[in-house]
């Protein structure tokens, strides 16, 4: 008898980690405890990916008040922290890479690692789809926020290795999820894995994607659902994350014995 893992998992970070190094390299920890294939963060030039009407506006944070940009400024890494972040992943065995926002995060991400991910806000950006492909041996990217035509112009573009179901209301109910868009994906990208994104709460929805085709899963991950933030709400906490890789190494060893 003979079993492996179909379903490849990644534990996404995104920018749970507030901007705090430490946060960061424990849920690295937490994703390989879980038995994460890949853990992901986001990476972004806010002076290039903030819109300009936004930048000057003022937001009450952790740290004061201060400007959009600045506050978005406080999120991102500098390149000597990820590549502190790189070498903590590399010594524990588990694969790291990011979401790359602008063509400045996928050039610097391209110096430590050969994957990359267009999130569903970014694959309309054409320079960044060509440029993204140029710089990476393996390519990710989301649909959530795309209508049919731009996601074929994306794939056009990016030639992805893998092609994400997701929708990118944070948290989503389940009656939006369409997730036998999974199957629709899987007869029209033949050439590309299918996977799916998951911004739902509770973790049925991404077993049930698991059945319907997606070899790929993805789900934000934090350490507490109540912290600042923006995505913090519509992620799962890393009990939840051991949970559902359990639960998916369970589903494959039900289906495939050879």
């Amino acid at each position: 008898m003979f079993y492996y893992n179909m379903t490849k998992i990644i534990s996404e970070i995104g920018i749970n980690h507030n901007g705090s190094i430490e946060t960061c390299k424990q849920l690295i920890y937490e994703s390989k405890l879980a038995g994460c294939d890949y853990v992901k963060i986001q990476k972004r030039n806010p002076d290039v990916c903030v819109p300009e009407k936004q930048k000057n506006k003022r937001k009450h944070t952790p740290w004061g008040e201060m400007s959009y940009l600045e506050y978005k400024h406080k999120l991102e890494f500098s390149e000597s922290d990820i590549k502190v972040l790189f070498d903590y992943a590399n010594s524990i065995n588990i694969q790291l890479f990011a979401s790359v926002w602008d063509i400045d995060s996928a050039r610097l991400m391209s110096k430590y690692t050969r994957m990359a991910k267009l999130g569903s806000a970014s694959i309309t950006d054409e320079a960044l789809c060509k440029e993204t492909r140029n710089l990476f041996d393996f390519v990710i990217i989301s649909t959530g926020m795309s209508t049919e035509e731009e996601v074929e112009k994306a794939v056009m573009n990016s030639r992805p290795d893998v092609i994400m179901h997701t929708n990118s209301t944070y948290p989503c109910p389940s009656e939006d999820l369409n997730l036998r868009y999974i199957e629709y994906l899987k007869c029209k990208w033949i050439n590309s894995d299918i996977g799916y994104s998951g911004h739902e709460i509770g973790l049925a929805p991404t077993y049930a994607a698991i059945m319907l085709g997606a070899t790929w899963v993805e789900r934000h991950v934090t350490l507490d659902k109540s912290s600042w933030g923006s995505d913090q709400k519509s992620s799962i906490s890393v009990d939840e994350l051991r949970e559902l890789v359990n639960g998916i190494r369970s589903i494959e060893r039900s289906i495939l014995y050879n």
